[in-house]
């Protein structure tokens, strides 16, 4: 195999090459008769047979709270620092030792599932429960869900959860992943105040679009994702009472490309061009622009390593770009999707499932933006 320069370097000097200084405990957040069961197809029975005798961290972390007194202060997160979860037994024990570099974490969970939303919310907020009805009971009052549960020891006052919930996702989660729980608020959740949400979370929501272009029209960007994103929620920026913006179709499909730089680049480029590469774009360019019913559309192009024909894609790309059209260069893998200028993989552009079988249909739908956005592209 290759071995780099930086790794020869950190070889020579013995330094470490793994490293781990905590150990990460996931705990299980599921609701009552609800965990999860792993199987093998025409086992299902067995499995089912199996989990029933078997407790998973939570059904044990209410065993541990009605037989041990001493775990009654300390919350299912933290659970992890002073006990081992033995999972032969599935029962935890108590620790001997090295609980200060031991953290528990509850995994996220989608607003979507909401019962176990509120649900981990209460568990990572109550101690000492015995029972998910203990976790439902709240100053002597069973409540019926784990929502009304959460709005009894008022912890859904106002917007304070949803803020809680994107300052969580924005310590692991991308801007465009921030986006799309911000729409997915929005849809499900019922929120007081979404401007102010909004402004309180611009930073984050924004990040990408900050990078990529500017503080000034960044959030002009992010906005307008927003808007794709709300569609699906039959809501839009004017509904929330957000600022609108009016940014073509297809701004989201591409980068925002400079029509002067790229008819530079594509000059440039065209210039570098061998006899056999400019006769190649010349035949593409024409397929792309000639609209006559009989003008073939699809072209292979093929060659050895090295030979050019990323270059050749480049070149057509700056070219339609330069032209002041739409192009959405499209890969089937995300790797030689990154070689080509705002490259996109056939699954995303075309909402191609990832496993398919006879019955497989792709997710793009009539009559939407997203479909809209391809019939703008050229060609």
């Amino acid at each position: 195999r290759y071995v780099s320069a930086p790794e020869a370097m950190w070889r020579l000097n013995e330094f470490n090459l793994s490293h781990k200084s905590h150990t990460v405990v996931r705990l299980a957040v599921h609701l009552p008769q609800q965990q999860p069961i792993v199987y093998q197809d025409g086992q299902e029975v067995q499995a089912i047979e199996r989990a029933a005798l078997r407790k998973t961290t939570l059904t044990s972390w209410f065993e541990l709270n009605k037989n041990d007194p001493s775990a009654h202060n300390i919350s299912y997160s933290d659970i992890p620092q002073y006990y081992v979860f033995d999972k032969i037994t599935t029962n935890w024990k108590k620790r001997q030792r090295g609980g200060q570099n031991v953290i528990g974490r509850l995994p996220v969970v989608s607003i979507l599932d909401s019962e176990r939303y509120y649900l981990r919310m209460l568990l990572l907020r109550k101690s000492g429960a015995i029972s998910f009805d203990d976790i439902l009971t709240v100053n002597g009052l069973r409540c019926i869900t784990f929502q009304q549960a959460c709005q009894e020891y008022g912890l859904l006052r106002g917007d304070q959860q949803w803020h809680d919930a994107l300052n969580e996702a924005a310590q692991f989660q991308s801007p465009r992943q921030l986006r799309m729980l911000f729409a997915m608020i929005c849809g499900f959740g019922e929120v007081e105040d979404v401007p102010d949400l909004w402004v309180q979370h611009q930073v984050s929501l924004c990040e990408d679009f900050v990078h990529r272009y500017s503080e000034q029209t960044g959030p002009h960007y992010a906005l307008a994702d927003i808007e794709e994103l709300l569609t699906s929620y039959n809501l839009s920026l004017q509904k929330l009472h957000l600022p609108t913006v009016d940014l073509p179709a297809s701004v989201l499909e591409r980068a925002n490309f400079d029509v002067v730089k790229e008819q530079a680049k594509a000059n440039s480029y065209t210039m570098q061009l061998n006899s056999e590469q400019r006769n190649v774009v010349e035949i593409l360019l024409s397929a792309v622009y000639n609209n006559a019913a009989d003008t073939p559309k699809c072209y292979f192009l093929d060659g050895p390593a090295g030979t050019g024909k990323t270059f050749v894609y480049s070149t057509l790309l700056h070219t339609i770009r330069g032209r002041g059209d739409d192009v959405i260069p499209v890969a089937s893998t995300g790797i030689a999707a990154t070689l080509l200028i705002g490259g996109r993989t056939a699954h995303s552009v075309f909402k191609i499932p990832i496993d398919l079988n006879a019955t497989s249909t792709c997710n793009l739908k009539p009559n939407t933006k997203e479909a809209e956005n391809k019939i703008n592209c050229v060609g």
